[in-house]
C-alpha cells in the first residue's frame, strides 16, 4: 500500500523533486515486468476480501510461519468475513529456490496460486503452481498441508478453491429421485 514514486516500475535512482520520473527505464523488460506485477498486485487486492475485509481487525491476519530463520521463509494466513474467501501468502525472501517446501493450510481441499510473483510475465524466473493440493498432515499448527516449490525472491498468494457440494449442500429433500 506503500508505494513511493517510481516504485511501481523499478527505478533505480532515487526520486528528485528537480527532474521526472525515469520513465525510459520501462523500455526494459525488468521495468516492465514490476509494472506489470504490481497492478497484478492491485488488482488481487481488489478482487481478495481476505486482504481488506479485516484490515484493521486482528482477527483478520494470523501467522502460519513466522520464524523460520534458516530458510527465510514466511507463511500467513489473511481472512475474510466469509472462510471461503481466506488466503495464504508464502514469501520466500531469499534467492534460493526451496524444493518440495511444506506448509501449513488451514483448510483441506485444492488451492489455487492467485497470484505468483514469479510469473515469467513479470520477469520472474517462472516456477508456478497450478493447483495445490492439501494432505491431512498436521504443519506448522495447521491441520492441512502442501509441499510446494518456492520462488526465488518471490511468492505466492494462494486461495482455496470452492467445492460447490460444501458451499451449497443440497438438502434431502431438494434431492431428485432416481
Amino acid at each position: 500500500k506503500l508505494l513511493f514514486m517510481g516504485g511501481e516500475f523499478a527505478q533505480t535512482s532515487e526520486w528528485n523533486v528537480n527532474q521526472s520520473l525515469d520513465w525510459h527505464l520501462l523500455d526494459f523488460a525488468p521495468h516492465q515486468g514490476m509494472k506489470q506485477y504490481v497492478a497484478a498486485l492491485n488488482a488481487v487486492y481488489k478482487a481478495q476480501p481476505s486482504l481488506y475485509q479485516k484490515a484493521f481487525d486482528a482477527s483478520g491476519f494470523e501467522w502460519i510461519d513466522s520464524g523460520d530463520r534458516e530458510n527465510s521463509v514466511v507463511v500467513y494466513w489473511r481472512k475474510g468475513f466469509d472462510s471461503w474467501d481466506d488466503t495464504v501468502v508464502v514469501l520466500n525472501l531469499t534467492p534460493v529456490v526451496r524444493e518440495d517446501f511444506r506448509i501449513g493450510l488451514p483448510y483441506a481441499g485444492e488451492w489455487e496460486v492467485v497470484l505468483n510473483s514469479d510469473d515469467l510475465k513479470y520477469f520472474g524466473s517462472g516456477i508456478h503452481h497450478a493447483i495445490i493440493h492439501s494432505e491431512h498432515l498436521h504443519w506448522m499448527n495447521q491441520v492441512q498441508s502442501a509441499q510446494l516449490r518456492l520462488p526465488p525472491l518471490g511468492g505466492y498468494i494462494l486461495k482455496r478453491k470452492k467445492d460447490l457440494k460444501e458451499v451449497n449442500p443440497v438438502k434431502q429433500e431438494e434431492r431428485i429421485p432416481v
